[in-house]
Protein backbone atom coordinates (compact mmCIF):
# COMPACT_ATOMS: atom_id res chain seq x y z
CA UNK A 1 0.00 0.00 0.00
CA UNK A 2 2.87 2.40 0.72
CA UNK A 3 4.21 1.82 -2.81
CA UNK A 4 0.81 2.69 -4.25
CA UNK A 5 0.69 5.92 -2.24
CA UNK A 6 4.14 6.84 -3.51
CA UNK A 7 3.01 6.27 -7.10
CA UNK A 8 -0.05 8.48 -6.52
CA UNK A 9 2.13 11.19 -4.98
CA UNK A 10 4.29 11.09 -8.11
CA UNK A 11 1.25 11.84 -10.27
CA UNK A 12 0.16 14.50 -7.76
CA UNK A 13 -3.51 14.02 -8.62
CA UNK A 14 -4.66 15.21 -5.19
CA UNK A 15 -2.53 18.34 -5.42
CA UNK A 16 -3.80 19.05 -8.96
CA UNK A 17 -7.40 18.79 -7.75
CA UNK A 18 -6.70 21.07 -4.79
CA UNK A 19 -4.94 23.61 -7.03
CA UNK A 20 -7.81 23.63 -9.53
CA UNK A 21 -10.32 24.06 -6.70
CA UNK A 22 -8.38 26.92 -5.12
CA UNK A 23 -7.80 28.64 -8.49
CA UNK A 24 -11.57 28.67 -8.93
CA UNK A 25 -12.09 29.89 -5.34
CA UNK A 26 -14.21 26.83 -4.55
CA UNK A 27 -14.58 25.24 -1.15
CA UNK A 28 -14.63 21.47 -0.71
CA UNK A 29 -18.39 21.81 -0.18
CA UNK A 30 -18.73 23.67 -3.50
CA UNK A 31 -16.89 20.84 -5.27
CA UNK A 32 -18.96 18.23 -3.43
CA UNK A 33 -22.15 19.97 -4.62
CA UNK A 34 -20.94 20.08 -8.25
CA UNK A 35 -19.79 16.45 -8.34
CA UNK A 36 -22.31 14.79 -5.98
CA UNK A 37 -19.28 13.32 -4.17
CA UNK A 38 -18.97 13.59 -0.41
CA UNK A 39 -16.84 16.31 1.14
CA UNK A 40 -14.83 13.76 3.25
CA UNK A 41 -14.10 11.69 0.13
CA UNK A 42 -12.88 14.76 -1.78
CA UNK A 43 -10.67 15.70 1.15
CA UNK A 44 -9.18 12.19 1.22
CA UNK A 45 -8.52 12.38 -2.55
CA UNK A 46 -6.83 15.78 -2.22
CA UNK A 47 -4.64 14.40 0.57
CA UNK A 48 -3.71 11.26 -1.43
CA UNK A 49 -5.42 9.02 1.14
CA UNK A 50 -7.83 7.61 -1.46
CA UNK A 51 -7.10 6.76 -5.07
CA UNK A 52 -10.09 7.83 -7.16
CA UNK A 53 -11.46 5.53 -9.86
CA UNK A 54 -11.64 6.93 -13.37
CA UNK A 55 -15.38 7.65 -13.16
CA UNK A 56 -14.77 9.79 -10.06
CA UNK A 57 -11.92 11.65 -11.78
CA UNK A 58 -14.18 12.32 -14.76
CA UNK A 59 -16.83 13.85 -12.48
CA UNK A 60 -14.20 16.10 -10.90
CA UNK A 61 -12.80 17.05 -14.33
CA UNK A 62 -16.31 17.97 -15.52
CA UNK A 63 -16.88 20.13 -12.44
CA UNK A 64 -13.69 22.05 -13.24
CA UNK A 65 -14.42 22.04 -17.01
CA UNK A 66 -11.05 20.45 -17.78
CA UNK A 67 -10.07 17.28 -19.63
CA UNK A 68 -9.47 14.08 -17.68
CA UNK A 69 -5.97 14.11 -19.13
CA UNK A 70 -4.96 17.11 -16.99
CA UNK A 71 -4.64 14.74 -14.00
CA UNK A 72 -2.09 12.61 -15.85
CA UNK A 73 -0.07 15.38 -17.51
CA UNK A 74 3.35 16.56 -16.54
CA UNK A 75 3.13 20.29 -17.29
CA UNK A 76 6.91 20.47 -17.49
CA UNK A 77 6.89 18.30 -20.61
CA UNK A 78 5.30 19.57 -23.81
CA UNK A 79 6.48 16.74 -26.06
CA UNK A 80 4.43 16.18 -29.18
CA UNK A 81 5.12 12.43 -29.11
CA UNK A 82 5.38 10.17 -26.07
CA UNK A 83 6.90 6.68 -26.20
CA UNK A 84 6.12 4.35 -23.32
CA UNK A 85 8.18 1.15 -23.52
CA UNK A 86 6.89 -2.21 -22.38
CA UNK A 87 7.03 -2.37 -18.60
CA UNK A 88 7.50 1.37 -18.10
CA UNK A 89 3.78 2.03 -17.67
CA UNK A 90 3.78 0.03 -14.44
CA UNK A 91 5.67 2.86 -12.76
CA UNK A 92 2.49 4.89 -13.23
CA UNK A 93 0.10 2.29 -11.88
CA UNK A 94 -2.88 3.42 -9.82
CA UNK A 95 -5.24 1.09 -8.04
CA UNK A 96 -8.88 2.04 -7.89
CA UNK A 97 -11.99 0.60 -6.38
CA UNK A 98 -15.68 1.28 -6.23
CA UNK A 99 -16.54 3.31 -3.13
CA UNK A 100 -12.93 2.70 -2.08
CA UNK A 101 -13.84 -0.46 -0.17
CA UNK A 102 -12.38 -3.27 -2.28
CA UNK A 103 -10.11 -3.20 -5.26
CA UNK A 104 -11.97 -3.81 -8.55
CA UNK A 105 -9.36 -2.79 -11.15
CA UNK A 106 -5.99 -1.17 -11.72
CA UNK A 107 -5.23 1.28 -14.49
CA UNK A 108 -2.04 2.64 -16.03
CA UNK A 109 -1.99 5.77 -18.16
CA UNK A 110 -0.52 5.17 -21.60
CA UNK A 111 -0.27 8.90 -22.29
CA UNK A 112 1.48 10.04 -19.10
CA UNK A 113 3.68 13.03 -19.90
CA UNK A 114 1.68 14.08 -22.97
CA UNK A 115 0.06 17.42 -22.31
CA UNK A 116 -3.19 18.67 -23.78
CA UNK A 117 -4.51 15.44 -25.26
CA UNK A 118 -8.16 14.57 -25.82
CA UNK A 119 -8.11 10.79 -25.44
CA UNK A 120 -6.94 8.97 -22.32
CA UNK A 121 -5.52 5.50 -23.08
CA UNK A 122 -5.02 3.01 -20.25
CA UNK A 123 -4.10 -0.57 -19.74
CA UNK A 124 -6.42 -2.11 -17.20
CA UNK A 125 -6.49 -5.22 -15.00
CA UNK A 126 -9.78 -6.35 -13.46
CA UNK A 127 -10.28 -7.93 -10.03
CA UNK A 128 -14.01 -7.95 -9.14
CA UNK A 129 -14.95 -11.64 -9.29
CA UNK A 130 -18.62 -11.33 -8.33
CA UNK A 131 -21.06 -9.10 -10.14
CA UNK A 132 -22.78 -6.42 -8.07
CA UNK A 133 -24.76 -3.40 -9.22
CA UNK A 134 -22.34 -1.36 -7.09
CA UNK A 135 -19.76 -1.93 -9.87
CA UNK A 136 -21.86 0.20 -12.24
CA UNK A 137 -20.54 3.66 -13.05
CA UNK A 138 -21.59 6.34 -15.52
CA UNK A 139 -19.93 9.51 -16.73
CA UNK A 140 -19.78 11.77 -19.75
CA UNK A 141 -18.01 10.63 -22.87
CA UNK A 142 -17.31 7.46 -24.78
CA UNK A 143 -15.08 4.46 -24.08
CA UNK A 144 -13.36 1.78 -26.11
CA UNK A 145 -12.04 -1.42 -24.53
CA UNK A 146 -10.06 -4.19 -26.23
CA UNK A 147 -9.65 -7.36 -24.14
CA UNK A 148 -6.14 -8.84 -24.31
CA UNK A 149 -6.56 -11.86 -22.03
CA UNK A 150 -8.99 -13.43 -19.60
CA UNK A 151 -12.76 -13.23 -19.78
CA UNK A 152 -15.04 -10.41 -18.60
CA UNK A 153 -18.74 -9.99 -18.01
CA UNK A 154 -19.63 -6.52 -19.28
CA UNK A 155 -22.82 -4.72 -18.28
CA UNK A 156 -24.04 -1.71 -20.28
CA UNK A 157 -27.50 -0.42 -19.53
CA UNK A 158 -29.77 -3.48 -19.80
CA UNK A 159 -27.27 -5.50 -21.84
CA UNK A 160 -24.92 -8.17 -20.47
CA UNK A 161 -22.08 -9.42 -22.69
CA UNK A 162 -19.27 -11.92 -22.22
CA UNK A 163 -15.96 -10.64 -23.60
CA UNK A 164 -13.15 -12.98 -24.66
CA UNK A 165 -9.59 -12.17 -25.76
CA UNK A 166 -9.70 -10.18 -29.01
CA UNK A 167 -13.22 -8.86 -28.34
CA UNK A 168 -13.78 -5.13 -28.07
CA UNK A 169 -16.59 -2.81 -27.05
CA UNK A 170 -17.15 0.83 -27.90
CA UNK A 171 -19.86 2.43 -25.84
CA UNK A 172 -21.56 5.54 -24.57
CA UNK A 173 -20.30 5.98 -21.00
CA UNK A 174 -23.33 8.03 -19.95
CA UNK A 175 -25.13 4.68 -19.63
CA UNK A 176 -24.43 2.68 -16.43
CA UNK A 177 -21.62 0.21 -17.16
CA UNK A 178 -19.28 -2.12 -15.33
CA UNK A 179 -17.16 -5.26 -15.54
CA UNK A 180 -16.62 -8.41 -13.52
CA UNK A 181 -14.12 -11.26 -13.98
CA UNK A 182 -15.31 -14.55 -15.51
CA UNK A 183 -11.99 -16.43 -15.80
CA UNK A 184 -9.20 -17.79 -13.64
CA UNK A 185 -6.76 -15.72 -15.72
CA UNK A 186 -6.59 -12.09 -14.61
CA UNK A 187 -8.27 -10.14 -17.42
CA UNK A 188 -6.14 -7.41 -19.03
CA UNK A 189 -7.37 -4.85 -21.53
CA UNK A 190 -6.51 -1.66 -23.34
CA UNK A 191 -9.09 1.07 -22.76
CA UNK A 192 -9.45 4.53 -24.28
CA UNK A 193 -11.65 7.17 -22.69
CA UNK A 194 -12.84 10.26 -24.50
CA UNK A 195 -14.75 13.07 -22.88
CA UNK A 196 -15.87 16.20 -24.70
CA UNK A 197 -15.67 18.03 -21.37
Amino acid sequence: MDNIREEVKELQIGMKIRNLRQERRMTLQDLADKTSLSKPLLSQIENNQVIPPLATLLRIAKAFEVNLSCFFEDERDDSKCILIRAGEQHGRQLRADHDHAGQSYTYNSRAYGKTHHHMEPFDVQFFAREWSDELLVRHDGEEFLYLLEGQLEFHHGDQVMILNPGDSVYYDSTEPHGYSVRSEIQPRAIAVLYSKN
